[in-house]
Order: C-alpha cells, then sequence, then structure tokens
C-alpha cells in the first residue's frame, strides 16, 4: 500500500497525472490478462498521451472563440451540393495548413458560409490545430488599437502563433486607410507562412471596396490566391429557405 502511494506522489512530481490516475485498475486487468512488462508500460503510455491532446483540445477549443453550435452536427451539408464533400473532409483534417494555404469561402448572405467556416474550424481543433475565429471587422478594431499603443508588432507576433485564422465578413470592414493598412498587413504577413479563411459576400472584382487602392487590392488579391482553396457557395440563404417552410407550412394549415 506505502509502494502505491508512494509511485502515486512520483508520477505527480513526474507530471504523469494521468497514469497515476488509472495504474492500479490497469495493474489488475494486467495481471488477469497477463500483460508483459512491456504491453503494461505501453498501454500507460497510451492513457497519458490521449489524456494530454484531450486537455490540449479543450484548451485551443477555448481560446479559438469558435461558436460551440456552428459544427458540422448542426449544418447540413446537403444544402451546398456543388462543394465536394471530399473537399471539405481534407480540409477538415488540416492539410492545407500543412501547406500554408488558404480556405476562401464566397456567398450571398445566409448561404451558411460562416457556419461551414466554423465547422471546419472545430474539426482542425480536434486534429490540434490552434485556430482563432473573430470578424474581420472586430480584428482589424483590435490591431488599430494595438497600433495605437504603439504594441501591434507584438499583437501580430501573437497572431503569427495561430496556425489557422478565420476572418468572417471580410466585404464589412468600414474601409477606413487604417483599417485598410493593418488588414493588408495581417494578410501580407501571413502570405506562405500560415494560413487564413476568409468568408466573404464580395466577389474579387469588388475588393477594391476593402483596399480601396487599386495596386493594394491586387496585391492583397495575388497572394491570398496563389495558395488557396476556393468554395462557392451558390445556394439561396438558409433564413430566407426556413421562411418559405414556414409560409408553406401556415398554407398548409389554412387549407385544412
Amino acid at each position: 500500500m506505502k509502494e502505491t502511494e508512494s509511485l502515486k506522489l512520483l508520477l505527480k512530481e513526474l507530471k504523469l497525472k494521468a497514469i497515476a490516475e488509472s495504474f492500479e485498475e490497469l495493474s489488475g486487468k494486467a495481471q488477469k490478462d497477463r500483460f508483459s512488462h512491456e504491453q503494461f508500460l505501453h498501454d500507460l503510455c497510451q492513457i497519458e498521451i490521449a489524456d494530454r491532446r484531450n486537455k490540449k483540445i479543450a484548451r485551443l477549443l477555448q481560446a479559438s472563440k469558435l461558436p460551440m453550435d456552428k459544427t458540422f452536427a448542426t449544418f447540413d451539408l446537403n444544402r451546398i451540393p456543388n462543394v465536394s464533400k471530399a473537399l471539405i473532409g481534407a480540409l477538415s483534417k488540416g492539410d492545407f495548413i500543412e501547406r500554408k494555404e488558404n480556405l476562401l469561402v464566397f456567398g450571398s448572405t445566409g448561404a451558411g458560409k460562416s457556419h461551414l467556416s466554423c465547422a471546419i474550424g472545430h474539426e482542425l481543433v480536434n486534429e490540434v490545430y490552434s485556430v482563432l475565429y473573430m470578424d474581420t471587422c472586430e480584428i482589424v478594431q483590435k490591431l488599430l488599437a494595438a497600433k495605437k499603443d504603439y504594441s501591434l508588432p507584438e499583437e501580430f507576433k501573437k497572431l503569427d502563433k495561430i496556425r489557422c485564422i478565420i476572418l468572417d465578413d471580410i466585404g464589412y470592414v468600414k474601409q477606413s486607410r487604417e483599417e485598410m493598412d493593418v488588414l493588408f498587413n495581417l494578410l501580407a504577413r501571413r502570405y506562405e507562412r500560415s494560413s487564413v479563411v476568409i468568408t466573404t459576400n464580395l466577389a474579387f472584382s469588388k475588393w477594391d471596396q476593402i483596399f480601396q487602392d487599386p495596386m493594394t487590392t491586387a496585391a492583397a488579391v495575388d497572394r491570398l490566391v496563389h495558395h488557396s482553396t476556393i468554395m462557392e457557395l451558390n445556394v439561396e440563404s438558409y433564413r430566407m429557405q426556413e421562411a418559405k417552410k414556414r409560409v408553406q407550412k401556415e398554407r398548409g394549415k389554412a387549407k385544412k
């Protein structure tokens, strides 16, 4: 008994908490099933690794700012038949992040751009990638505040550590010169270094509304498109579809 308690203390000192909590139960099973010492140690290590992975995923999810309800469990992939499910699966595994590529999602308001991007973000977190989801206007204002406090380089360095940043609704930036500058600098810093996911209802031909200057617009689009996957959600607004269903349902009741 003393040896067991001593071993628990040693394991906690070594920061092997999961092993400390499970070795007694597994030891009994190992004796019963006549595990080799190597098998017993292997199983203990697997328990520790799985526990650490789960805790890391929980930390990444909390830091990601992803909406908890915007996952594939609540997204109907049949709404976007023009987008390959195999492509979505590949993106969710994070291969594009390893290649330092981008994902650009175009579509009208209500098409499901944000939900789809967030759902992919959740899957990336489950693959142990660091993700940050923010409304583009919000992150631009955050960068502007850092610039005013003379801490913009430090803020950029923090963002550099994130493997994938999801910029939602890039078309809604207020378009002041300062806002355009910090947004362009963010995109330029990540070019061929890390990934961005961008959602927008503006075609590239209208991005001069964001960056104002034609040369800056061309430079931004060129960097984003050079290594990217482009999705176009050419579907009706989800909210519009739901409204039509309600109207049809009410009409059906009225006929009865």
